[in-house]
């Protein structure tokens, strides 16, 4: 009885650890959480970079004082810009359809995902 003690007590007072990453939580909320924070990020920088583009379409637009050349080129920018932006808007919807049907709620809220990003 009293080895069976002291090989309990010797037993639970070590504990394992080695180089590498120590997992804090769950798994699966980690990923969702990295998953998550990736998608708002891009789907941030797509916005931002497809409104540029309509502004460099716009003012190119605007600056091309009636060349043929360069009215075609600012259509092209603007109509690639405009396109841009609806096919990350209809990701975005599509993506929080999948995750709702999926039950990972709230995988695209922004305010949930830079309070995640603080230390």
């Amino acid at each position: 009885m009293d080895l069976k003690k002291s090989l309990l007590a010797a037993s639970t007072s070590y504990s394992l650890t080695g180089p590498g990453v120590v997992p804090v939580g769950d798994g699966i909320t980690q990923m969702e959480k990295i998953v998550s924070n990736v998608i708002g990020v891009l789907t941030i920088v797509g916005v931002l970079y497809f409104t540029f583009i309509v502004i460099i379409g716009g003012y190119n637009f605007i600056s091309a004082q009636g060349d043929e050349k360069q009215l075609e080129v600012a259509r092209k920018q603007l109509t690639n810009g405009v396109l841009g932006l609806v096919i990350v808007i209809v990701a975005v919807g599509l993506g929080s359809l999948i995750a709702l049907l999926l039950g990972i709620p709230g995988v695209l809220d922004l305010t949930k995902m830079f309070a995640n990003l603080k230390p």
